[in-house]
């Protein structure tokens, strides 16, 4: 049982300290960006399908692209892996973690800073 313990402690550690976003001295979270923030992500799971050049399905490459599409994005990552509409399509990529779906969420909220 201790072991578990220690298990999640650390567990929560490590997700922790990959977070991007921090909470200011007020306690407010920090403003996200697509910049730092989203684009990263996308552009980690979401090539070579989505990008030009190499990509056959609808471009995901760009900030207003991403904009225009974060409802479809956030759906289809959080769909049980054996959806035929899962992204990202048939294991090609590793799933999105709960907290990089949480920065896609984040950055919808606070109206999509660029």
């Amino acid at each position: 049982m201790k072991n578990f313990i220690l298990l999640i402690i650390v567990s929560a550690s490590l997700i922790l300290s990959f977070c991007t976003t921090t909470k200011n001295a007020s306690g407010k979270v920090s403003t996200l960006s697509y910049t730092a923030d989203v684009a990263p992500i996308i552009q980690d799971r979401c090539t070579p399908c989505h990008f030009p050049d190499t990509g056959k399905k609808k471009f995901l490459d760009t900030y207003q692209a991403a904009k225009e599409n974060v409802d479809s994005i956030l759906y289809r990552v959080q769909l049980p892996v054996s959806h035929p509409k899962f992204m990202p399509f048939k294991s090609k990529k590793e799933p999105l973690s709960d907290s990089l779906i949480n920065i896609i969420k984040l950055w919808k909220e606070q109206d999509f800073p660029a």
